[in-house]
């Protein structure tokens, strides 16, 4: 544990370093973006961006969610009751103010090696930028090997990211509101053959720029794999604006840390984040 102290202290020298809670529920360079095509998506399309409370949602599928399966995967975020929310509030302030600095709308969250809880940070993070007055957010699971998003919020759906790729549903259909006014997710149901290169593909790059460049007041956070494990997240790191390096608590070694650091360009990088979180994992194949 003390080395792992040691290695965060070094990452407190280029950037900020935050710590997720301790939940005891049951299992516990700026980017210039092209104004894309008006096409039909999730949000009205002539929304007032001025006036974010004035988006509605026509084309996109609502999905109410279940309080008692977001506790049990410990999404705290969408409850405000919850005694924990604020440290997810306190984090979002830091990489909002890093991102708005900078002009940055996209965000990959992602850990050293599997277990650490990314999935878990992504999706309270991006609830509680949406959340935020003045933002909205998309969370897009990009994990393709493993993809988590889906499940953690107990979403069920026919069309996912895997019918876009495969030219089966347009991105309009694809989208789930999860019944928080400013939240879209694009989930993805089910592993993806030959990940690494659809990551790299025109379709998943035309997808990206899409998505960020629609609606000024959006943050994208891409949920992506562990960094150590497959070259996904080298390749994704190329298209984002900036990282959070999320660090499972006794699941990760110093060198790990360090390696993975390595691999994140220095001005993209806003911090690492030490989920402290007991948790109860499936294993992680690659």
């Amino acid at each position: 544990m003390e080395k792992i102290k040691d290695a965060l202290e070094k990452a407190k020298e280029k950037a900020l370093t935050s710590k997720a809670p301790e939940v005891s529920t049951s299992a516990a360079s700026t980017s210039n973006y092209i104004q894309a095509e008006p096409t039909p998506e999730s949000v009205l399309e002539h929304a007032n961006e001025t006036n974010i409370s004035a988006i509605s949602y026509t084309n996109t599928k609502t999905v109410e969610l279940n309080p008692q399966h977001l506790e049990k995967n410990r999404i705290v975020a969408y409850n405000k009751s919850e005694s924990v929310t604020w440290i997810f509030d306190k984090l979002r302030t830091q990489v909002l103010q890093k991102m708005q600095e900078n002009n940055w709308k996209t965000l990959a969250i992602l850990s050293p090696t599997p277990a650490s809880g990314k999935s878990f940070v992504a999706i309270n993070l991006a609830i509680s930028i949406a959340n935020q007055p003045q933002k909205t957010a998309m969370l897009v699971d990009f994990d393709l090997r493993k993809p988590r998003v889906a499940k953690y919020l107990g979403i069920e759906c026919e069309l996912s990211l895997n019918d876009y790729l495969e030219n089966r549903a347009q991105l309009h259909e694809i989208l789930i509101n999860p019944g928080l006014p400013h939240l879209v997710i694009l989930p993805t149901m089910k592993p993806v053959s030959h990940p690494a290169e659809v990551l790299s593909s025109a379709k998943v790059n035309a997808l990206m720029q899409d998505i960020a460049s629609r609606y000024e007041s959006r943050i994208v956070i891409y949920d992506l794999p562990p960094i150590l494990n497959a070259d996904d997240a080298l390749i994704m790191l190329k298209k984002v604006d900036c990282a959070l390096l999320v660090v499972g608590n006794g699941m990760v070694k110093e060198t790990e840390i360090e390696e993975a650091m390595h691999h994140i360009p220095k001005d993209k990088l806003l911090g690492v984040v030490l989920n402290k979180a007991e948790v109860g994992v499936e294993e992680y194949y690659y």
